[in-house]
């Protein structure tokens, strides 16, 4: 099987996704080992000790992305690498934006770099919706940090690598999102959930569904690709009548660096943009070598097209809202 008797990187691996990927592949897989590597000490600590039945699995790497050096260090030996380490949070990118460039942008290089100096085999990036017509710094830098990683592809050369990305919004109940802010205000006795916009809405995508998405990416990705999950849209409104049905909600301004809508896929991306069962795929427009052409099986969309939270043909209801928030652990 695809995982079996490799070794596996995970960069920012302490964070929900990469203990989400890490239980999924030693779950499903037999790996040689799974290295994390991040930059927080009492975060490894803590995973360590979750993770104590898998301990001959897994190693643990102290190391940022920007040390260049010790990313050549860590992917010694290593097959496959997840890219997931980036400054995520919008406001403090904005104001600490030399920090964002050198986390999101030189680390990318750096990770590109490293891989192909020492052998690995495939590298999956995370990217996100923000990346998409950036309107944020953070946006911004993931939108440079993609385009290197689909450009790496052009200096494989010879070497068996490829880089590929997968693209996806916040992750429902993740840190700095709406549904724990919500909560936040609920569990302290709030009557009341301020909307920055009604017409505002999201996509649902669990952590789950973001695991099974890069292993997708590993298993079909030539170079190139951005994998894109089918997932359905909420109104902000609804989520806020599943969370405190009949409560009040001011409408309060957009906030800077915010969209009314997440998006995908673009108009401009639409030319190169396939549909498959369970997700899109972003195919690039410059092809490196014969050998690296994907070959699309699924159905090309049609021109025009782009893939939004706004313009989704499957919606959430009230109802089956609070059904998945019954699924998210928002006291962790």
């Amino acid at each position: 099987m695809l995982l079996d008797d490799k070794s596996i990187l995970i960069t920012g691996g302490t964070g929900s996704f990469g203990k989400a990927f890490t239980k999924y592949v030693l779950d499903n897989y037999n790996p040689k080992k799974i290295i994390i590597y991040s930059r927080d000490e009492f975060k490894q600590f803590i995973m360590q000790n979750e993770f104590k039945q898998y301990a001959s699995k897994l190693r643990f790497f102290i190391g940022d992305v920007r040390d260049k050096e010790r990313l050549t260090r860590a992917f010694e030996g290593v097959d496959y690498v997840i890219h997931a380490a980036a400054l995520k949070q919008v406001p403090a990118c904005e104001y600490n934006p030399a920090e964002a460039i050198k986390t999101n942008i030189h680390g990318a290089q750096n990770v590109i770099d490293a891989a192909l100096d020492t052998g690995v085999k495939k590298v999956v990036a995370l990217s996100t919706d923000k990346a998409v017509n950036p309107v944020n710094l953070y946006g911004g830098t993931k939108l440079v940090s993609d385009k290197l990683f689909i450009a790496a592809n052009a200096y494989a050369g010879s070497k068996d690598i490829c880089f590929s990305i997968v693209r996806y919004g916040n992750v429902a109940g993740s840190r700095g999102s709406v549904i724990p802010f919500f909560h936040n205000i609920i569990k302290n006795g709030g009557t009341e959930l301020p909307i920055t916009d009604y017409r505002m809405t999201r996509f649902w995508i669990s952590l789950q569904q973001g695991v099974e998405l890069v292993i997708k990416a590993l298993e079909e990705s030539k170079g190139g690709e951005t994998f894109i999950s089918k997932i359905p849209s909420f109104k902000i409104t609804d989520l806020a009548q599943a969370m405190l049905p009949g409560c009040e909600m001011p409408e309060v301004g957009i906030r800077e660096g915010e969209k009314l809508h997440e998006i995908m896929v673009t108009v401009e991306d639409s030319m190169n943009t396939y549909e498959y069962d369970k997700h899109f795929i972003v195919y690039p427009q410059m092809v490196w070598s014969e050998s690296r052409r994907a070959v699309p099986t699924g159905k090309r969309v049609p021109e025009g097209f782009s893939y939004s939270s706004g313009n989704n043909t499957e919606w959430l209801s009230v109802e089956q809202i609070k059904e998945l928030l019954k699924t998210i652990d928002l006291e962790k």
